[in-house]
């Protein structure tokens, strides 16, 4: 079977880079391109943490420099989870690779119409790269296959009482986004904040390979949860979805972006005027996941039992 056709637009971020590592090692996906945006930190550095990966990776994988702010507000980075550089914790070689010279929605379009197959589009950050696609070239929607993004929630936020970072740092990218008409999948908080990495199984995956010790040594350095209590490698679950969807319970449901007021950033799902008929299901929603079904995942992604990738 030919590998899936997918294009990351990412912020790395320490959960994005496990998710770009999965991704670039699993021979089910050919990742076509890393587009990035500002989001967890400034896109000069995102560019620059999704360019290490690549080269550390030893990929041929191009990356293209998106947008640095959100599409009517200010950007909101939060270098507290991540670190100062998005990355910190792993002693990367120096960058001898630069990004592309398009801007990252030439080079999305570009790919996805010169693509034979329909190309999944992973959304693990703002989405505003997104939404200017959709809106200077409505033709590239025919041609994406599905749109897979970790953002929003069914209740409780973690940048208010119920907005997700990525949905609240541009609602009204997401709002345009989740409008298209694009088949959407999402993965909230709901069901990201259950699929938690435990120090024994990190330490596991420090010891397969070198991409592990490199992801373990990120993982040191992250505040998204604790090896104790278990990470929340929230960006992984786009990539466990796309390649173990049987780890996830979905429900079509009817999701609305809050683009205004204090709510801002909400996703809104409104179950009474879908049973009513009043309002259409549009998004595909994940609304549990088998939390120790996708850390055995995780783990055998880099430890599996017929011998470890190198």
């Amino acid at each position: 079977m030919k590998p899936r056709p997918i294009i990351f637009d990412t912020d790395p971020g320490i959960d994005d880079a496990a998710a770009i590592t999965i991704a670039i090692r699993n021979p089910q996906l050919d990742v076509k391109l890393l587009s990035t945006v500002g989001a967890n930190v400034e896109v000069e550095k995102t560019t620059l943490n999704a360019l290490k990966l690549t080269e550390f990776l030893e990929v041929d994988v191009p990356v293209a420099k998106g947008c640095s702010a959100p599409l009517l507000k200010e950007l909101e980075p939060c270098p507290e989870v991540h670190g100062k550089t998005g990355m910190d914790g792993f002693a990367f070689p120096p960058v001898t690779k630069a990004p592309l010279e398009k801007h990252a929605v030439e080079a999305m379009r570009e790919i996805i119409m010169a693509s034979e197959e329909k190309v999944t589009l992973v959304v693990i950050g703002t989405h505003t790269n997104i939404a200017i696609l959709f809106r200077l070239y409505p033709e590239v929607k025919e041609r994406i296959a599905e749109i897979v993004t970790m953002g929003g929630g069914l209740c409780g936020g973690n940048t208010n009482s119920s907005a997700e970072f990525n949905i609240y740092n541009d609602p009204h990218a997401a709002a345009i986004v989740f409008g298209s008409g694009v088949p959407i999948t999402m993965l909230g908080l709901h069901v990201t904040r259950k699929a938690l990495l435990h120090r024994a199984a990190a330490e596991r995956i420090d010891q397969a390979s070198p991409a592990g010790h490199m992801l373990y040594s990120l993982f040191v350095h992250y505040r998204g949860g604790s090896l104790a209590s278990g990470l929340m490698i929230h960006d992984a679950c786009a990539v466990a979805y796309l390649l173990r969807p049987a780890l996830f319970q979905t429900e079509m449901m009817s999701i609305e972006i809050a683009t205004e007021g204090i709510a801002a950033g909400t996703t809104v799902s409104d179950y009474r005027a879908v049973k009513n008929g009043e309002k259409t299901a549009n998004v595909n929603v994940c609304v549990d996941v088998d939390a120790a079904g996708f850390e055995t995942w995780f783990l055998e992604e880099f430890c599996k039992t017929a011998g470890e990738r190198p």
